[in-house]
């Protein structure tokens, strides 16, 4: 069964973290960390309709930048979520241009700054130089998206500043069974993704679903009884900096808790944990007993400190011996 979802680090370990999710089968995309995204293509980059940053420490925030130059003069109304303080600095980086020459240019920026209880509103449009307009808070906790097909949670962190961490969790998974396809006779094609649209949406069984090209109508209910494969959903956990405390501990196998994938920073190694706790980072130990107490079924550790370019290995080693540990 093919996922909805296909989460991949953009960059090698030792460079800026930047977690990409591609929608199988639509154009849209989200992103969790906005380091250096130069690796991604113009096609990826419009693809993308959320962006996550866990905190503005310039390797995590500095594509920002060149992800505003590469959508500009796009129709489109761009999400971005932060921790405390973030909307200040979007705000810093758009007055550090000149904007006199976009009147004609659609495009927005839609700011949630996530408190402890609250999300802080602000959207800049671009056609009147990125003016910045506010909105009443939201009350948070934890969930902050919730839509047909998914939903997304976050927790702030220790880093010495707030940081985020963020879970997508998949609401259920939706599959088509190509060989009852086959059996009736059904062309594959774009009447498919409405299908799974309507039952993403529970749209009511009663609901006609038309085959185009063909003579054929069906019954939603028809429809999910004879094709469709219905499963749970795939849970998508992005871990980035923070200091290796047992309230972060806490927080983080709670957000994490069954998640399919586990990606966690691991920037030291444990030989040199008084580091990690001067840096606020975690080790790749850490990485690997926070996968483990998950219960994450695959877990990937990025974001090393450059002191270990030629021990890369033993950074790997050593968050396997902590995921394979006993508790």
């Amino acid at each position: 069964m093919k996922p909805l979802f296909h989460p991949r680090l953009i960059n090698p370990p030792f460079e800026d973290p930047i977690l990409f999710i591609d929608f199988l089968y639509d154009k849209k995309a989200i992103i969790f960390d906005l380091g250096d995204i130069s690796r991604l293509d113009g096609n990826e980059i419009l693809k993308i309709e959320k962006c996550f940053v866990s905190h503005t420490h310039m390797d995590h925030f500095i594509g920002f930048d060149y992800l505003l130059r590469s959508i500009l003069r796009s129709n489109k109304k761009l999400e971005f979520f932060g921790p405390p303080g973030f909307t200040k600095n979007v705000e810093g980086k758009l007055k550090g241009y000149t904007w006199n020459l976009v009147k004609n240019y659609s495009l927005e920026l839609h700011i949630y700054e996530v408190r402890q209880r609250s999300i802080k509103r602000s959207k800049f449009i671009c056609r009147e130089g990125f003016k910045k307009y506010t909105f009443p808070s939201l009350h948070f906790y934890e969930t902050l998206i919730e839509n047909a097909q998914y939903s997304i949670k976050a927790v702030l962190l220790d880093h010495f500043i707030p940081s985020l961490a963020f879970s997508l969790n998949e609401q259920f998974h939706i599959n088509i069974n190509k060989e009852i396809l086959k059996k009736l006779k059904l062309p594959p094609g774009s009447w498919l993704k409405d299908l799974k649209k309507a039952i993403w949406e529970r749209k009511p069984d009663s609901m006609v679903i038309n085959v185009p090209g063909e003579n054929y109508s069906f019954s939603l209910k028809e429809l999910k009884e004879k094709l469709v494969i219905i499963t749970r959903g795939q849970k998508i956990t992005y871990i980035a900096d923070c200091l290796g405390t047992p309230e972060n501990f806490s927080k983080i196998i709670k957000l994490a808790k069954g998640s399919d994938y586990f990606f966690c920073e691991a920037y030291f190694l444990e030989e040199d944990n008084n580091l990690a706790e001067t840096r606020g980072h975690l080790t790749a130990s850490q990485a690997g007993m926070l996968a483990r107490e998950a219960g994450a079924k695959f877990y990937k550790i990025f974001h090393f400190s450059p002191r270990y370019k030629i021990y890369e290995k033993k950074l790997y080693e050593e968050a396997e011996k902590a995921f394979q540990s006993k508790k």
